[in-house]
């Protein structure tokens, strides 16, 4: 089984935010592959399904931003499941907006999720990692992360939801490469991302 985490802050004050770019992505795999309605454990929310054959659990903690681990080692202790088997989605400011990365471990640039999830479970979890872009300059970082997206992204965002949930099946798989080409790939052909932009870049 795996786990898939989004990460995000609880409420509708948070909703549209850069931020919470990993609650959206659950959200739209949640409805897209027909998941069990959202409950309340695990220090979040979670809903269950199956995807391309392996049982899924996704998982959004409710503990806000920063202790966002707490209900990953709850929901990985429960499960039993190691590193392996979680997936943890987030905004990645080092990426350009309409990007996504597949990683597995690494440093955390700054970001207060993962930060806490390193803590508490472990570092060498898989990430999907999604670009909302830099503000340009550090003091503006947190502004921009905890600001909706403008009017004009929102339908890269929308694509970006869609290729990930179409090729969800690929992530949960184990197959980062492919899945992040196919992604790139929709991406590209709704045009978003240059031409010469290569997936592994």
């Amino acid at each position: 089984m795996r786990l898939l985490v989004g990460l995000g802050n609880p409420g509708s004050k948070y909703q549209g935010n850069r931020h919470n770019i990993g609650f959206m992505v659950l959200d739209e795999i949640a409805r897209r592959h027909g998941f069990s309605p959202w409950r309340r454990r695990f220090q979040g929310e979670t809903a269950d399904g199956t995807i391309g054959g392996d049982r899924v659990t996704l998982l959004k903690p409710l503990t806000y931003m920063n202790e966002s681990g707490r209900a990953v080692q709850d929901a990985a202790s429960f499960f039993k499941i190691g590193l392996p088997d979680i997936i943890v989605v987030h905004d990645e400011i080092e990426l350009p907006a309409s990007k996504m990365r597949v990683k597995v471990g690494g440093g955390i640039a700054g970001h207060n999720g993962l930060r806490s999830v390193s803590a508490h479970v472990g570092n060498d979890y898989r990430r999907v990692r999604v670009g909302v872009g830099h503000p340009g300059v550090k003091e503006l970082v947190h502004s921009h992360v905890l600001n909706d997206f403008a009017k004009a992204e929102r339908p890269w965002v929308e694509a970006m939801l869609d290729a990930i949930a179409d090729n969800a099946d690929l992530l949960i798989g184990g197959r980062d490469s492919q899945f992040q080409n196919k992604v790139h790939l929709a991406l590209q052909a709704k045009g978003f991302g240059a031409k010469d932009d290569k997936p592994g870049a």
